[in-house]
């Protein structure tokens, strides 16, 4: 039924920033070349241990809906919004089988990715579609978005985007993108009562929906109720706010796991703490060195002596889990050549690293929050934004001393390391090395790059996999 097909494109269907799955009541023909995925299918998920792993459940159907009814959960969807697939590009995935050569599951058996992944222009794009575009990003501290009306404006790779609180409390994102001539609507942050655009004046609602359209009276089938922002999945994560391009990924508290229970356990206060310092670095690597070097400390009493006299690196352990992992050990109990941490209250050094690009840190001292947003700027250039919580927001004597060594000899130190490496890789001296580890999956053991790994080549082969589909 051609007449049929052709409404399919006009159909709207309502996402819910929530998060909560779709379920489709609908007959859908697959063949059409213009259907496409609308609203979240239940079954797509990552796996929760093996990155080698996919869960693949019959109730995900990636099809567009043609006709019938759908629902959020228990409630009916408002036929207003719709979410849009993310961003998509053609790209190809060069020679999969080659890059996925010499990888095995078990670390001790394994060699790293190829030096192209880090060298090669293409890998950029593909990781900006395999990986950015569907994985939850971090944008600010829930704080940002306290009131009804405060709002953020951020891009993800160039999707600019905006984070808006609405008037009945809720979170809500949107694509920052006027539905009459594209022109961007918001920048920089603030609060507002009518999101209006600075082109040609439409207007609309916390919630996204257009209030006003100058000089419409006149045009022919356009009723303003039915014109929405595109919006995007947001969610709030220990405090702190991330979004999502995909509308099928599951929500970031399934996914992640234990992560928000254990993140709280470590830091009790974390509802107390306030932003208090912001800082940022641009240097020459490619941003997948800068988590292979985060995530293992086989390099620390070599790169790091100040570091390893704040922390017990015999205590030091890295375990990994679906889509982060852990980097625990005492610290602060003693006299060091990094800091000051007389009278600390927090003693450990808790570390974690959240899939792709987010690092969490909790260093001994006072209570105190670090966000390590590690942003690809290209192939071999990265931006990275340290955000510090404290319990107040001037940092006291004690803290200042702390972001020093952090700013000056920590990042230094790291950035030398990584830029280095870099070099290395853009040379045919290297293709790929060896993970070192050891049985107590300790600090000094690599076993956390190679599950990062991992979970890089399942992103490449997941959109292989859809390209040939």
């Amino acid at each position: 039924d051609i007449g049929a097909l052709k409404n399919i494109r006009k159909t709207r269907v309502c996402g819910d920033p929530r998060g909560k799955p779709y379920r489709l009541n609908a007959h859908v023909p697959r063949a059409h070349p213009s259907l496409r995925l609308v609203g979240r299918p239940v079954g797509r998920a990552f796996s929760s241990l093996d990155p080698w792993a996919r869960v693949i459940e019959a109730s995900a159907v990636r099809v567009r809906p043609q006709l019938g009814s759908l629902a959020v959960g228990d409630d009916p969807i408002d036929p207003a919004l719709q979410f849009s697939e993310g961003p998509e590009m053609a790209v190809h995935v060069p020679d999969l089988d080659r890059l996925t050569e010499g990888f095995d599951p078990a670390p001790e058996r394994s060699h790293s990715l190829s030096a192209d992944c880090y060298t090669k222009a293409e890998f950029m794009e593909i990781e900006r579609q395999a990986i950015f575009f569907r994985s939850w990003q971090y944008v600010c501290h829930a704080e940002v978005l306290r009131r009804p009306g405060d709002y953020i404006a951020f891009d993800v790779q160039g999707q600019s985007l905006f984070a808006i609180r609405d008037q009945a409390g809720g979170l809500r994102a949107f694509y920052n993108v006027c539905q009459h001539r594209a022109h961007e609507l918001l920048s920089g942050q603030g609060n507002t009562k009518h999101i209006v655009c600075p082109y040609h004046a439409w207007s609309y609602g916390l919630d996204g929906r257009l209030r006003t359209a100058r000089r419409t009276e006149h045009i022919a089938d356009f009723e303003a109720g039915s014109v929405c922002l595109k919006p995007v999945r947001i969610e709030e994560f220990c405090t702190l706010v991330f979004v999502n391009l995909d509308p099928n990924a599951p929500a970031l508290s399934d996914q992640s796991g234990g992560l928000g229970d254990e993140i709280r356990s470590y830091a009790p206060d974390l509802d107390r703490l306030t932003r208090a310092r912001r800082l940022t670095y641009t240097f020459k690597s490619n941003w997948k060195n800068v988590i292979d070097n985060f995530l293992e400390c086989y390099h620390c009493p070599i790169a790091h002596k100040d570091f390893v006299s704040l922390v017990d690196m015999d205590s030091y352990r890295v375990t990994t889990h679906g889509i982060y992992s852990s980097h625990m050990s005492r610290a602060g109990t003693k006299a060091n050549t990094a800091y000051d941490v007389a009278g600390a209250d927090v003693q450990d050094h808790a570390v974690w690293w959240l899939w792709p690009n987010i690092c969490l840190l909790r260093f001994p001292g006072s209570g105190n929050l670090m966000v390590l947003n590690v942003v690809p700027l290209g192939i071999d250039t990265t931006f990275e934004s340290y955000d510090f919580y404290f319990l107040q927001e001037q940092p006291t004597e004690q803290q200042e001393k702390a972001l020093e060594y952090v700013d000056k000899v920590l990042q230094a130190e790291d950035i030398a390391i990584v830029e280095s490496v870099q070099r290395g890789m853009s040379t045919p001296a290297f293709d790929r090395g060896r993970f070192i580890v050891d049985p107590e999956r300790s600090g000094l053991s690599e076993h956390g790059v190679h599950h990062f790994h991992g979970l890089v080549l399942e992103a490449y082969r997941q959109i292989a996999g859809a390209q040939e589909r």
